[in-house]
């Protein structure tokens, strides 16, 4: 738990951008992985196989709050202020361009935001973790080659999100 707490919190904050959810369903996903450890037969790596119960907890979560609020506004979603800036450089950078690395963090959550949630979970598993095409498959339970098709698409969508978002960043 130790070793995979901060990757499974991560990547629950990433699918879900509401901080307390992510919290309880990083948790219960190690809850689990402790029932079910005797099912892990260590075909798949470890962290693949934790990954896929998270996920399938994410979307869990994902449909019952789409059902629960269907039309509703909620805004208490999201990211909390502070998270973006958690991860800014500790070196004294000039304010304008502390402003725009931002800003930019911003219109690219925004732009991961707008996904689907399959879409949305290859393209962080992929550039985020650092996971292979059949990590990816396994972790998600489909097929190498939609992996790849999401992963295109995927990044297709973001690039024409972020063209729309900053006009004029140079591609």
């Amino acid at each position: 738990m130790t070793r995979y707490r901060p990757r499974i919190y991560a990547m629950t904050l990433n699918l879900i951008r509401h901080e307390a959810d992510a919290r309880d369903i990083a948790q219960e996903t190690f809850i689990r992985a402790w029932r079910a450890i005797g099912g892990f037969e260590g075909k798949a790596c470890f962290f693949t196989w934790l990954y896929r119960i998270t996920h399938n907890l994410c979307y869990d979560r994902h449909r019952a709050r789409r059902f629960e609020s269907e039309g509703e506004f909620d805004d208490s979603r999201g990211l909390p202020a502070n998270a973006l800036a958690a991860n800014l450089p500790r070196a004294t950078e000039r304010p304008d361009d502390a402003m725009s690395r931002t800003e930019l963090r911003k219109k690219i959550s925004d732009a991961i935001d707008q996904l689907s949630p399959e879409h949305r979970a290859v393209i962080l598993l992929k550039e985020i973790e650092g996971l292979s095409y059949g990590e990816i498959a396994e972790a998600v339970s489909c097929t190498i080659g939609t992996v790849m098709s999401r992963l295109f698409y995927a990044r297709r969508r973001l690039q024409d999100l972020l063209r729309e978002a900053a006009p004029n960043l140079k591609n």
